[in-house]
């Protein structure tokens, strides 16, 4: 069966509360509970993993090769600022996708820059919580299919 994990980084444990208008209502509980309803439905396994801190995130990409088929990750900041997880990406050839809550490219200018993007099979951004099932559908796709 195809396994996805689904890595959410800093500050996205506060999805719901932290600045609404920007990142919406819907709780990371609500986004957990959403991707593993819509990879059953697919016939795939979803695992969802968040943490507010670098390295965990990179052991959490080094645990996946192997463990899983891809990787559907939103660094949140990191993405912005971590050449560590780029380099967790290549090092371990997982495919990736990169996956953003709002539009970043209609942001502040520091948010543009994705270091992320390089190694990434593709990116998702500006669909809010939609966007989860818009990358694990992508995911699908780029792997062949549910297996």
């Amino acid at each position: 069966m195809t396994s996805v994990l689904v890595l959410n980084g800093p500050n996205l444990n506060l999805l719901g509360t932290r600045q609404p208008e920007i990142y919406g209502h819907t709780t990371l509980a609500d986004v957990e509970a959403m991707c593993v309803a819509h990879a059953e439905a697919r016939g795939i396994h979803v695992t969802c993993r968040q943490s507010n801190h670098e390295g965990a995130l990179v052991d959490a990409i080094h645990a996946a090769k192997g463990t899983f088929d891809g990787v559907v990750l939103n660094a949140g900041a990191y993405t912005h600022s971590s050449i560590a997880l780029h380099d967790a990406i290549a090092g371990t050839e997982m495919p990736v996708i990169e996956l953003h809550l709002s539009n970043i490219h209609a942001r502040e200018s520091f948010r543009h820059t994705s270091y992320i993007a390089p190694v990434a099979v593709g990116m998702i951004c500006g669909f809010g919580a939609l966007g989860y099932s818009l990358a694990l559908d992508a995911m699908i796709g780029h792997l062949g299919g549910p297996s």
